[in-house]
């Protein structure tokens, strides 16, 4: 769901001896947010309270939280009273045939950058040319470390392509008459795959070093913050899941299945029935167990409530901010990179939640677990979409040369030092 509103706060998660863990950008391998030409507040796609209705003339309020949001947007006029074909009301039944939440948001915030452009070079977005798709394109920038910098050749594909989907749906709707992207020259696969950053993939001393390291402090401090974001660690490296099937777990999602316990989440690209499970075993389960019961302890009747699965918790010192609300992504970013700081790992600050799915993977296909089990936890289809995260370390830790070089050794005649003539 789309969630419309000016630039909302992200609740901090606090644990009871007033530790800050408001989560910091970043997440997942993608480019910060647009900078300049996206507009501000239509853009912030994170769980909100809801904005006021819509209060187009002639219309009742509307109900439907994407055509809120989709009112927000820049440079789209008011659709007229009873015309069902408006530019406002297609923009919505657009973004609500896209596969899923994540995409929605993704196109309306890629789109939001293109409609604030139009809005402040005054242009009609249906009167649009390519030469107008083309200066948007030069004007492109993202916003890393409070600078403005241009986007990677992944990131301008991507808005291109919401874009062009945009005016090809209202094309088809017979609202444009033409696509002003399909001339316009886009990155290349091999610029994309090159401009591409990956989440970094940690080793397994790493990975042992970061789970003993927040459950040690869960040990230490006791506190409800401090065992969510030992959770958060150990399912990220125990089980290969998507931030947003930890973000959207629920307490009812946590179950039993042929005598095991599981989790069980929404798998990507398989529409809002698509469910999966994904086995939960001893280590993660303690953690997870001390996760909930000292969250429930904080509860009159010793229970945790129904709702989310992750949560944040009281503020230490304005008891306005009960707790209670989902984790974001950004929080889990956050609860991770804290986690790899006080662990010592090099790269912590570049963490993000995809880092363990990527750990995971690579770890085991490094210690030869079968391809079609770990193409199986990851929720692949494909077994060269499992390859892919088949990471630096096992490919150099697998390398055939060392196999090559003992092949060959028995035949060479050569010196060990290489200085030796044939004897």
């Amino acid at each position: 769901m789309i969630n419309s509103g000016d630039r909302p706060a992200i609740d901090a998660t606090h644990d009871r001896a007033g530790e800050p863990s408001t989560a910091v950008a970043g997440g997942m391998g993608a480019d910060p947010r647009p900078a300049p030409e996206t507009p501000v507040g239509a853009t912030e796609l994170v769980p909100a309270p809801a904005p006021p209705t819509s209060v187009t003339p002639g219309r009742e309020p509307a109900q439907d939280p994407v055509e809120e949001a989709v009112a927000l947007l820049p440079a789209l006029p008011l659709d007229d009273p009873g015309d069902r074909y408006g530019l406002r009301l297609l923009t919505a039944a657009w973004l609500r045939g896209q596969r899923s939440d994540a995409t929605r948001r993704g196109y309306y915030r890629d789109l939001g950058g293109w409609l604030d452009h139009c809005a402040r070079t005054g242009l009609d977005p249906r009167a649009a040319r390519r030469a107008d798709i083309d200066d948007w394109t030069a004007s492109m920038t993202v916003t890393v470390g409070g600078r403005a910098r241009p986007p990677s050749a992944a990131t301008q594909a991507r808005r291109l392509a919401a874009v062009s989907s945009w005016y090809a749906y209202l094309q088809s709707n017979d609202v444009a008459d033409g696509n002003p992207t399909l001339l316009v020259k886009r990155p290349t696969s091999a610029q994309i795959a090159a401009s591409a950053r990956k989440a970094p993939t940690l080793g397994v001393a790493e990975t042992a070093r970061l789970l003993d390291t927040a459950e040690s402090r869960a040990v230490a401090k006791g506190t409800e913050a401090a065992w969510r974001d030992a959770a958060v660690t150990a399912l990220l490296f125990y089980t290969a899941l998507r931030v947003s099937a930890l973000t959207g777990a629920d307490l009812s999602d946590l179950d039993t299945e042929a005598g095991y316990r599981v989790l069980r989440y929404t798998a990507k690209g398989k529409g809002p029935d698509g469910r999966d499970y994904v086995r939960l075993d001893g280590e993660l389960c303690r953690v997870l167990d001390a996760y909930l019961t000292v969250r429930a302890e904080r509860r009159p009747d010793g229970v945790c409530p129904p709702g989310p699965l992750l949560v944040t918790t009281p503020h230490p010192y304005d008891r306005a901010k009960a707790g209670g609300k989902r984790l974001t992504q950004r929080d889990v970013t956050n609860i991770l990179r804290r986690q790899a700081t006080l662990a010592g790992l090099p790269a912590a600050s570049r963490l993000s939640p995809h880092s363990g799915r990527r750990t995971v993977i690579t770890t085991l296909l490094g210690n030869d677990v079968p391809l079609a089990k770990v193409q199986d936890l990851a929720g692949h289809a494909d077994p060269r979409t499992t390859r892919g995260y088949d990471d630096t370390n096992h490919k150099l830790a697998s390398s055939p040369v060392t196999d090559l070089t003992r092949i060959l050794a028995s035949h060479r005649t050569r010196t060990r030092t290489g200085t030796g003539d044939p004897t």
